[in-house]
């Protein structure tokens, strides 16, 4: 099974944790914004690193630059993979991106396969939106989520679908678009952990995920 690893320094990364954590081995460290202005005065406790050092996906959900650099230049080489669910800036993003094994996704929502295997195994599950809707005839009768955003909204959205749709017949047609509304009244955190970001664009393409991947389902079912 996979090792995960989610870093923060506030208070994101929390519900990926738990989610994440249903399916792949998963721990979550808390770490000290740094106080200094200098990144050569940051250090890590020494139980943290040996942890970091021996997973194959950190994630890090650090909000304060330097902290996040730090942990990207110690571990890039010792980890399989490095997910930046928080960062500030084209330029900071491509510096980060400069690793071969980064990913400054836009929303963690987007995440997909890139033909790599242990980040193709671990977004298999992980990442962009992805269901399956089962039906008796014209009655919806199942939603198996197959890929949840990291942080939980699929699920939310699938809750809620299966409540309202279940053994129905009417308005089957409208519900993509009910998955992607429903996906608006779900806490995204996502803008908040980037100054400068467009919240409502972000929820938008959130919400657009999901009505897509309902509109393919019911189109597959």
């Amino acid at each position: 099974m996979l090792k995960v690893a989610i870093v923060t320094d506030g208070p994101y990364g929390d519900r990926a944790f738990d989610n994440i954590g249903e399916i792949f081995n998963t721990v979550f460290i808390e770490l000290e914004k740094p106080s200094s202005m200098f990144m050569d005065d940051i250090e890590l406790p020494e139980k943290d690193i040996k942890i970091l050092e021996d997973v194959n996906i950190l994630i890090t959900y650090t909000t304060h630059p330097d902290l996040t650099l730090e942990l990207v230049e110690r571990f890039a080489d010792k980890v399989d993979w490095i997910i930046v669910a928080a960062w500030q800036g084209e330029g900071f993003k491509n510096q980060l991106e400069s690793h071969e094994n980064i990913v400054c996704p836009y929303i963690m929502c987007e995440l997909e396969e890139n033909g790599a295997p242990i980040f193709d195994e671990f977004v298999s599950q992980i990442g962009k939106p992805k269901v399956e809707l089962r039906f008796d005839g014209d009655k919806l009768k199942e939603v198996e989520v197959l890929r949840s955003s990291p942080c939980g909204s699929t699920l939310f959205v699938a809750e809620y679908i299966i409540e309202k749709y279940l053994d129905k017949e009417t308005d089957i047609e409208n519900l993509p678009i009910e998955a992607g509304l429903k996906l608006q009244h779900y806490p995204c955190r996502a803008a908040k952990m980037r100054l400068f970001s467009d919240e409502e664009c972000k929820k938008e393409k959130a919400s657009g995920f999901h009505r897509d991947t309902f509109e393919e389902a019911l189109k597959k079912s």
